[in-house]
This record gives structure tokens, sequence and C-alpha cells, in this order.
């Protein structure tokens, strides 16, 4: 049953994934990390681990997101000798990613 949650959750996730990318194509891998890292700290905040939170954390959101895109886009960015979009880019991620997902957290700690 687990495996099923995570499978259903995974679908849609990457089907989000998809049409924002086609939607915001420049910067698609951001906003879908960005908004992924909040969501998935909400979601620890403001339930206990479950099979909703294998549905939505591992299953959707762990689809939705994507680290390996992120990473193809820095080695790009550096080949290309874009120094400085490339270490703005791995900053605001990095450091973005972790505050969106502890005020992610602290909102649903509140709920």
């Amino acid at each position: 049953m687990n495996i099923l949650l995570i499978a259903v959750g995974g679908f849609f996730g990457a089907i989000a994934r998809y049409f924002i990318a086609k939607k915001l194509p420049s910067i698609s891998t951001f906003f879908v990390n960005m908004t992924g890292s909040f969501l998935l700290g909400f979601l620890m905040g403001v339930m206990p681990p479950s099979k909703w939170s294998l549905l939505l954390g591992v299953g959707f959101l762990g689809s939705y997101t994507t680290f390996s895109t992120f990473k193809v886009e820095i080695i790009h960015q550096f080949r290309e000798k874009k120094w400085k979009p490339a270490l703005a880019y791995m900053f605001l991620s990095y450091f973005g990613g972790i505050l969106l997902a502890f005020f992610g957290y602290m909102s649903g700690l509140r709920l």
C-alpha cells in the first residue's frame, strides 16, 4: 500500500513539474525547488508521519522537486563561465530552500 501511495503522489508531482516547466521555462527548477521546500516543511509541521506524508511528501514533492536538474544547470553555467549567476543560483537555492522549509515547518506547526 505504501508503494502505491508513493507512486500515485509521484505521478501527480511529475505532471505538476512538467506543467510548471512549460509555463516558467527559465526559472522552473528554481521555482519547484523553492515551493517544494516550503511545502515539505509545511507538511512536516502540520502532520506527523502518516500515509498522507508518503503520498504528499515522498511521492508528490519528491517527484515535483529536482535536485539533479539543479546540479546540471549549475554545471552548464560554470562551463559557460557564468560564475556570478551560478554562485547566486547555488546560494539562493541552498539557503533559500532551507529558509523556506523552515518557514513552512513553522507555519504548519501553527495550524
